[in-house]
Formats: C-alpha cells, structure tokens, sequence
C-alpha cells in the first residue's frame, strides 16, 4: 500500500494505541510472513498462530486462543483492511454498552459486499445481515472488520472446522442484545477487492505526496525522467533516460523503469521490470513481473506476480493475468487468463 505492507502499517496504527503484542492467523504463505517480520516488529511481539486448513473468518479466533489472555476483551482485525479506527473511543463503546462484541462499522455508498447493521441510538446493534441485496440492506453502515469481543463470545465460536462468523455469531448476539457498534467516520479501505486496492493506495499517496514525488532510498533516476506529482518511488528503484512517470504512480523497491516508458495511474510492485518504449495507464503490475518493450497495458488491468508480458504484446482493459504466465500474444478482451 503506497509502497509499504498493509501489515506494517496496522501494525504501526495499533502500536500507536499501546498494543505490543501481535497475533497473525496464518496459513497461505506463512513463511515469508514469518521471514518478513520474524518475532518483533517495532516493539511489538508478533506471534504466528499457524492454521493446519483456512478456517474462514471465525475459527483463527478459536483456534488462536492459546496465545491470548482468556480474562481480557480480545481486539481482531481482518487482514485486507485499511484504516485507522480509534482503538480507545472503540473500547469506550464497548464498555459502556457491556456488550459482548463490539463491531467497529463504516458507511459505504453500496453495502452489498459486506455485512451490514442497523444501529440504534444506544450503539446496540439490532440487527446484523451479511452481503443483502440493496433493497433488504438495513442501512448502509457496513462490517469495518474490527471487533472486540469477550471471552465468553470466543467459547461460542466452533473449533476445529471453517466458521464464517458473521453469519454464524453476529446474527444470534443481535437478535440476544449482545452486539454493539462503533461507527467509524475516518479513513477506511477494504482491499479484498481490486478497484478498492487502487483507490487506497492513491487515496494514501495523495495523502502523502500530493505535492511531490516522494523517492526512496537508494533510487537512481536519470536526468530526463519526467515526474509527474503525485508519484511514490520505492527504495533501489531504477528510473531510465526520458521515461516518464505519472501523476498517481507507485513504484515499488527495485522496480527497474527502462528508457522511454509511459507510465499513468498505475501501480509496480516490488522487483518489477518495464522494458522500454512500453505505455501503461491505470494497471497494477505484480512483483517480480516482466514487461517486454513496446508493450501497451490498458485501463484496469491486473499482472499478478512473476508473469512475463513478452515485447510488442498489447493488453487491452480489465484484463488479468495470473501468477507465472507467459503471455506472447495480444489480449484485447476483458477476462482472466490462467
């Protein structure tokens, strides 16, 4: 996210409240977690509670509790968000409402992604339905991904199998009287999806550099690159002769730009390369992938990690290139190529 891991920075959020012990339910990848982090990060403990099968939203709490202390409210957080939810003024709610779970609640203009609850004036949470169509939506405060809950919830959450938990718990505390809501008017992203995962990172990197093109350390941009502000370049990035980035632009840390390339609203992850005379307006392009010369990337379209887009392709709008492809061909129609 605007070149950093969205896990340091809530990290960094939740240090900033006090919290100096960390939990990350793992299972997909959970080494370069691991190498990535190792058992502190910043003064915060970072314990990996490692899951022999995905278990869906609930069952990491479940099955994560033998790290945690059972006589304290538990704080959990879904890893593909972005915010910077007020941890005190949550628990402040939780508190005076006695709530079992407090859920932190953000509005959005079209709440049929999430779970959504209708609130009343004491922040109890009367009613709580996942992913409704728009017409039965009961309000447009959506699930933020944020909990508190006491232990005695964490006892009602089955062990040992998948649990969805905002179908399976949420629903029930409503309807008991035991779910209260903090509703959250700040800054909030989900980043499960694609669309949102871009209008984070430039929401932070307008944020941040609106101004000014923000350059890491170790850079080496050549005296005819043109940058446009907003841009981000990342730390070893490599910038060649009258290439020319931006405006809304990411560069991720040794990512290599050659000479010539036209790069617009769009995102290069980490150890990218992006052979010259290539245009790219308002992509993502994965780590570790390479672009050939005189290639053409278009609008929303999407090259996951470690793909080769071989010289002189086009790629034409919302296409999606999967992990390790080779692509030696034009692809003009929208869709995924696997």
């Amino acid at each position: 996210m605007a070149g950093r891991p969205v896990l340091e920075r809530t990290i960094d959020h939740l240090s900033s409240f006090d919290v100096d012990h960390v939990i990350l339910a793992v299972n997909y990848m959970a080494d370069q977690l691991r190498d990535y982090f190792g058992q502190e990060y910043h003064g915060v403990k970072i314990t990996y509670s490692l899951e022999p099968i995905p278990l869906g939203t609930g069952g990491p709490i479940a099955f994560a509790r033998e790290h945690y202390n059972m006589n304290e409210p538990l704080l959990a957080m879904n890893g593909d968000i972005l915010s910077e939810i007020d941890v005190r003024a949550m628990r402040r709610v939780h508190e005076s409402t006695k709530a079992v779970v407090t859920i932190a609640l953000h509005e959005v203009d079209d709440p049929t992604r999430f779970g959504v609850a209708r609130i009343d004036r004491q922040s109890r949470i009367t009613e709580f339905v996942e992913k409704p169509k728009l017409a039965d939506a009961p309000s447009r405060l959506v699930n933020a991904g944020v909990y508190l809950m006491e232990p005695e919830v964490i006892d009602r959450i089955p062990q040992g199998r998948k649990v969805v938990i905002e179908r399976e718990i949420f629903p029930a505390l409503a309807n008991e009287g035991k779910l209260s809501g903090y509703v959250h008017s700040g800054t909030w992203f989900d980043i499960g999806d694609i669309t949102d995962f871009r209008d984070a990172n430039f929401a932070l990197l307008e944020s941040t550099s609106m101004d000014r093109v923000t350059q890491g350390q170790g850079t080496t941009i050549a005296k005819s690159a043109q940058l446009i502000q907003p841009a981000i370049i990342g730390d070893r990035a490599i910038v060649e002769e009258n290439a020319r980035l931006g405006p809304r632009t990411i560069i991720g840390r040794c990512a290599r730009i050659r000479k010539n390339v036209t790069l617009a609203r769009t995102i290069v992850f980490d150890d990218a390369e992006i052979g010259s005379d290539s245009s790219i307006e308002g992509a993502v392009i994965g780590n570790s992938v390479t672009v050939g010369r005189h290639v053409l990337i278009q609008q929303g379209s999407v090259i996951a990690g470690h793909a080769n887009i071989h010289d002189n392709v086009r790629i034409g709008p919302d296409v999606h290139v999967h992990p390790y492809k080779e692509i030696e061909r034009d692809i003009v129609r929208p869709g995924h190529v696997v």
